[in-house]
């Protein structure tokens, strides 16, 4: 189911970029997967962090990822999804944390997975570049250390048991690392 995740999300992304770069975009949900590999987490958790883009950003619907990896991978990349994409960010954002508060743990492991990447490529990108980075999103740094700093603060409390808790470390650090 993996591999075929893979080809899916690779045909769903093709010709997609990350924000800013030259970088094919499947390169993220490919890190995605493997933060979650690493975690030891299902196949069917695995198989949403490959796709957890594809509603928001591609021509896939949930009927097409229902068909090719079933109801509960489905109801997993539905779950990390945005459920609005043309509301405004502060609201998209403030939705995003407030369904953490309350998500079942696969939810938050791939959420947590997607936000480590996230944050890593920006650190990167910030160490290359430094404050241009902030040029490539529609909301200022402020605005996006105010995200950052509350994802890490609902993963902190809600995925705290041993074998989670240094990914949240992980990616509490990589934020201060960012922001402060």
């Amino acid at each position: 189911m993996i591999f075929k995740a893979i080809e899916f999300a690779t045909k769903a992304h093709s010709g997609l970029y990350r924000k800013g770069t030259k970088i094919p975009y499947i390169t993220h949900p490919l890190n995605v997967a493997q933060i979650l590999i690493e975690y030891e987490c299902p196949e069917s958790v695995v198989t949403a962090g490959i796709l957890h883009d594809t509603l928001e950003d591609t021509q896939a619907t949930v009927d097409d990822i229902r068909d090719a990896f079933g109801y509960e991978v489905a109801d997993l990349v539905n779950a990390v999804s945005e459920p609005n994409k043309s509301d405004t960010w502060e609201n998209r954002k403030a939705h995003t944390i407030k369904h953490l508060k309350t998500a079942s743990p696969e939810v938050l492991m791939i959420s947590l997975a997607d936000k480590m990447d996230n944050i890593k490529k920006i650190r990167e990108d910030y160490e290359k570049i430094g404050n241009k980075v902030w040029e490539r999103f529609n909301r200022p740094k402020e605005k996006q250390k105010w995200y950052y700093e509350t994802l890490a603060d609902v993963f902190s409390m809600r995925l705290n048991d041993p074998k989670t808790a240094f990914l949240v470390n992980h990616f509490r650090s990589e934020v201060n690392l960012v922001f402060k």
